[in-house]
């Protein structure tokens, strides 16, 4: 069993809220994601887009990059222009090592909506978006095979896969050899769901994996006041491994067992302003060094 810890850059600088972390840079974010003890990240949107010196930048700290997060718009956009985006992200991707890619279905999510409701107006797919979504992310699943690379499809809070029953739909509905499942711990406490029954079901098919924790008062006041997910964010419910509510023990002996072999990313949107990257990041380190011995 190969595990690799990484963890993800949005505790430093927030891709969909820039004004959180908006003075950090990337410099700052990598050096103190190697300092507290992490291997790898994610790709960030101050990442350099020229691979050499995003290459350089990385190895002299001994960190490598795992994935990086695909916005699909299966349900807005014509598949020739979902197609060229997808094959840009998959070449940029595939040219850092990566092998496997973060897909969400972005088309009518509303994730990135700041006043909309996050749980009095969740997407319901129809039929016919269902059709769409599936045949579009096994497109996506060949198209990653022409470089020897697995999607991993995120579920995701505020988008029309969300809840066990969706994602067993998708499951149920997709070829297991083109399309495969990010786990991610957060989303699924924070949408109600029971991430061990989740990982116990689809860990065959589990190729890249998410360690998110969730402030249980700031997720009930999510639902009570009817937040949306960037509020959500900006209020603090989610945080790193080891600061919420969710046990990790139980959850890391299922992963342990299956014989998972790829990357843990520790990710937790916060302000970074209230929470500060470098110390989250050295506490959570120590206790998933405590949990799983990695």
């Amino acid at each position: 069993m190969t595990i690799k810890l990484g963890i993800a850059p949005i505790a430093w600088t927030n891709d969909d809220m820039p004004q959180l972390g908006a003075n950090n840079t990337f410099e700052q974010s990598i050096s103190e994601m190697a300092l507290a003890g992490f291997k790898g990240t994610e790709v960030g949107s101050k990442f350099p887009k020229d691979v050499t010196i995003l290459k350089h930048a990385l190895e002299v700290r001994n960190m490598s990059i795992a994935s990086a997060w695909f916005s699909s718009f299966l349900l807005s956009k014509d598949w020739e222009e979902n197609e060229k985006a997808f094959k840009a992200h998959r070449n940029f991707l595939q040219s850092l090592g990566a092998k496997v890619i973060v897909v969400s279905e972005q088309g009518n999510s509303i994730q990135g909506q700041i006043d909309t409701p996050l749980f009095m107006d969740k997407p319901i797919y129809t039929e016919e978006q269902w059709e769409a979504v599936i045949n579009g992310l096994e497109k996506y699943g060949d198209l990653a095979h022409e470089k020897g690379m697995e999607i991993v499809y995120h579920h995701h809070m505020g988008t029309g896969i969300q809840t066990t029953e969706e994602i067993e739909y998708l499951m149920d509905h997709t070829d297991p050899s083109k399309v495969s499942l990010l786990f991610d711990t957060g989303h699924l406490v924070f949408s109600g769901e029971d991430p061990i029954y989740i990982y116990e079901k689809y860990k065959n098919r589990i190729k890249h994996i998410h360690f998110k924790d969730v402030r249980k008062s700031e997720m009930e006041k999510a639902k009570n006041d009817n937040r949306s997910f960037l509020n959500s964010v900006k209020a603090g419910t989610f945080t790193v491994p080891g600061d919420g509510m969710i046990d990790f023990e139980p959850i890391w002996e299922k992963i342990k067992d299956s014989g998972y072999d790829g990357w843990i990313v520790v990710e937790a949107e916060q302000d970074p302003d209230k929470a500060n990257p470098y110390e989250y990041a050295k506490n959570t380190r120590a206790y998933i060094k405590k949990v799983t011995g990695l």
